[in-house]
């Protein structure tokens, strides 16, 4: 009685340590995506553009979402922790949308193998074999971690070191992804720096600001554990942009004081190292010294229904949106006043002339991060981490309201803010001469 008594607390003990084995832990800050167990949390997908999946009515996408989702569980399991795909089937893609993240995943596969992972729902960060001859044309020979749909020759085509283990060993990624913008660590070796991620469907526009992580399969069998994610907010990923390809940028405002600024700087004031336009007050104000080509970097914060701008090239009198080369708008675009404004009104648009993508602004209150760039006649702008205007203002001739913009072929003139009456607030504003 005893014998057996001992044989079936051991059975249980054995049992638990199993569970426990299968159970991934993962590190401070991140979540599990994989239980170790099942596939909960997880559906089907394919590669479908993100948007148009979120636009479906929502029976259509209902009833997409059960066909994927049958078809996957027919090729996925779990199996001692492991997420097992048999190289067949749609992709495992998660339930949940994403949209800046550090992203952790652990893989092993077969010879021949030819598999990849979405970010947002795009493709993709690649894997495959990198001793298979016959895709040394495609660059196989160059290892995995690519962003293999990107345009041949942009950064992050192509990993910046062959990183592949061997066959047989478990490979390492991980990936950090703020905006457009991707790093890839592969067995710890960085294989993509901070590079822009294309957006596979529509390349005139940046990926999703959110979407899910998807597992792709392709003909090779492959197994996945230690899936975990980490969501990094506003302040961090602000942090991350800031830390990237800062050389030559120079300060213009010191956070204390507008020594150096010119126009109505009365209309401003300064509140916790931020330059800030007074409540009913407004005004183009300007730093004293001219620009041709530049870059320049701020973060800012919108009130709701904040409206502000950034003028570009401003000759020092007069409204920047005409009489300069033009004013980037700065605007909460979510706000119910502005429901039905010209698509060129839009926060990032060069105002009146160009009209930047949507859908990129963290919530009100919270800070962002933009960089803009002109050069000759071209302007871009990337939004935290998107890059949502890039125009040749050369090309403008549909201007709203049939408006004349004389100042839109300016060739220099002074950076500043173009004050509407909200307190929006700016800060870490440089600039780098080009």
């Amino acid at each position: 009685m005893q014998l057996k008594r001992f044989a079936v607390s051991l059975s249980a003990v054995l049992l638990a340590a199993t569970a426990q084995a299968q159970t991934p832990t993962p590190p401070p800050g991140f979540i599990a995506l994989f239980n170790g167990k099942d596939l909960t949390g997880w559906r089907g997908g394919d590669t479908f553009d993100h948007r148009k999946y979120l636009d479906m009515p929502a029976d259509k996408r209902a009833a997409q979402d059960a066909a994927w989702t049958d078809d996957m569980a027919k090729h996925w399991s779990a199996q001692n922790g492991e997420f097992v795909n048999d190289g067949h089937g749609k992709y495992a893609t998660t339930e949940k949308d994403y949209g800046d993240f550090e992203f952790l995943i652990e893989y092993k596969t077969v010879p021949k193998a030819d598999s990849g992972i979405y970010l947002r729902g795009v493709p993709q960060v690649q894997i495959w074999d990198s001793t298979e001859k016959e895709k040394f044309n495609l660059g196989a020979d160059k290892g995995s971690g690519g962003l293999w749909n990107n345009s041949a020759g942009a950064p992050g085509k192509d990993p910046l070191a062959l990183a592949d283990k061997p066959f047989g060993e478990w490979n390492k990624f991980r990936v950090i992804m703020v905006g457009a913008r991707v790093s890839v660590w592969l067995n710890d070796t960085l294989v993509v720096d901070h590079a822009n991620m294309e957006n596979f469907y529509d390349r005139k526009k940046p990926v999703p600001a959110k979407g899910p992580i998807e597992l792709q399969t392709h003909g090779g069998e492959i197994r996945w554990r230690n899936i975990f994610l980490r969501e990094i907010g506003s302040d961090e990923a602000n942090r991350i942009l800031a830390s990237k390809d800062g050389d030559g940028f120079q300060p213009i405002f010191t956070g204390s004081d507008l020594k150096n600024w010119a126009g109505p700087v009365e209309n401003y004031e300064i509140r916790d190292g931020a330059v800030v336009c007074k409540a009913g007050k407004g005004g183009t104000i300007y730093f004293n010294e001219e620009y041709a080509d530049f870059s320049a970097r701020l973060e800012f914060q919108l009130p709701p229904g904040g409206n502000n701008g950034l003028a570009i090239r401003y000759p020092g009198k007069g409204d920047t949106a005409y009489a300069g080369m033009c004013e980037l708008q700065v605007l909460d675009n979510e706000a119910p006043q502005y429901a039905k404004l010209d698509t060129r009104q839009y926060h990032g648009s060069a105002y009146g002339m160009a009209a930047a993508q949507r859908g990129y602004l963290r919530p009100t209150g919270e800070w962002n991060f933009q960089e803009v760039t002109v050069s000759g006649s071209k302007i871009k702008v990337e939004l935290n981490g998107s890059v949502i205007l890039d125009t040749d203002l050369s090309t403008a001739k549909d201007f709203m309201a049939n408006s004349a913009h004389p100042g839109k072929d300016r060739t220099s003139g002074y950076f500043g803010f173009a004050g509407h009456n909200d307190p929006v607030a700016f800060r870490k504003v440089s600039i780098k001469k080009l």
